[in-house]
């Protein structure tokens, strides 16, 4: 594969300073290097410093012709890539031996038409399960093995919480209080949570069945297997050698943390086909606590609370993200309010006042 090794260096330098100054994820570094790859496959790894105003013209006419899975690229992640590989080009007009070849004009024509843009904005409804559903699936699982223990509290879990699949997954059981059901996802004892946040939540009490559940699984790991508060609250499954070490069988658990949360959808899936239900994501059920939640909420004071809980600095950013309701949803709440203009809102302005800054920010943005 050819290599050009100036360009490497920059990019390394620029990964870093993504890191340092952004605090981005290895995850997230991986959506800023993908659009810099494909630009430098497009120039056929061409330095850097011969970007230009038609490279930039041709480049997005290439990369709007590409197909992924058959299909071509979506808006969306049109408007992404370009985003991300803007941000480089920025970058690199300030650096030392690129001031006087990459021009911020140039740049520029890393963008898409203001219709496509907003095509790839518009916030599309996010399917997610009900509380029904998860209650239905947590209850199809029969309970054999210990992993069956495991798996069920996992679903309840993911629902209670509403915590990313990753922070879930490197979650110490010392970081989980059973009695008072509070959590705290701290990334010094090891939890991946987003920007490395410290966030103090707390389970919250959708249905008292599936609450059981999660504290009958925490009190198991310490009374019986006797895992100590630094083992993982979600542990690994235990390979076990039957037919003479020809096959490995799942039934026990063993003190060691997943090293991603790819199993955490693995189990969704499993479990969703063995009760002939359909597949959610993990991060699906966080909308569905969101929903479930910001329905339940009846103040400004509780709105903040919920926020918090979803580790938000501000209301606005719970309800832009996780917010959003279909359209038989927007009807019936719509139906239930009270239009008398002499009941006052217990949503204080300040919270509304940094909603409209949030989105104000937001559309600038764009």
């Amino acid at each position: 594969m050819k290599v050009n090794l100036k360009n490497e260096k920059v990019k390394r330098k620029y990964f870093k300073w993504c890191r340092d100054t952004s605090k981005y994820t290895e995850i997230s570094l991986n959506s800023v290097e993908k659009p810099i790859l494909l630009y430098e496959d497009f120039t056929k790894h061409a330095d850097f410093g011969t970007f230009s105003q038609s490279k930039a013209t041709q480049f997005k006419k290439w990369l709007s012709g590409r197909r992924s899975n058959g299909k071509p690229l979506s808006a969306t992640t049109l408007y992404h890539h370009l985003r991300h590989l803007r941000n480089f080009f920025a970058w690199l007009s300030g650096q030392a031996g690129y001031k006087s070849k990459v021009k911020l004009d140039n740049v520029s024509y890393l963008s898409l038409e203001r219709e496509k843009v907003r095509e790839a904005l518009s916030r599309r409804p996010v399917k997610f399960p009900s509380l029904e559903y998860v209650k239905k699936l947590a209850e199809s699982i029969g309970i054999d093995t210990e992993i069956d223990r495991r798996d069920r509290a996992l679903i309840a879990f993911l629902l209670l919480s509403g915590m990313r699949d990753r922070a879930v997954a490197t979650l110490p059981l010392g970081c989980f209080d059973r009695k008072t059901l509070e959590i705290r996802q701290d990334p010094r004892a090891g939890v991946k949570t987003k920007f490395s946040k410290y966030i103090a939540s707390k389970l919250l009490r959708f249905d008292d069945s599936l609450v059981q559940y999660m504290v009958e699984w925490a009190e198991f790991l310490v009374n019986i297997k006797l895992f100590g508060s630094g083992d993982p609250l979600f542990p690994r499954s235990k390979a076990e050698q039957v037919d003479g070490g020809l096959a490995d069988v799942y039934r026990t658990i063993e003190p060691v943390f997943w090293k991603s949360a790819g199993p955490i959808r693995e189990i969704l899936k499993k479990r969703a086909t063995q009760a002939g239900l359909e597949y959610y994501k993990p991060h699906s059920f966080r909308h569905a606590a969101a929903s479930i939640a910001l329905r339940s909420c009846r103040s400004g004071e509780q709105y903040k609370a919920i926020s918090q809980n979803f580790g938000h600095e501000y209301i606005a950013t719970t309800l832009l993200n996780y917010g959003n309701l279909d359209d038989s949803q927007v009807g019936e709440i719509i139906d239930r309010m009270d239009f008398d203009s002499s009941s006052e809102s217990e949503i204080s302005q300040g919270d509304i006042d940094r909603a409209i800054m949030l989105l104000s920010k937001m559309k600038k943005k764009t």
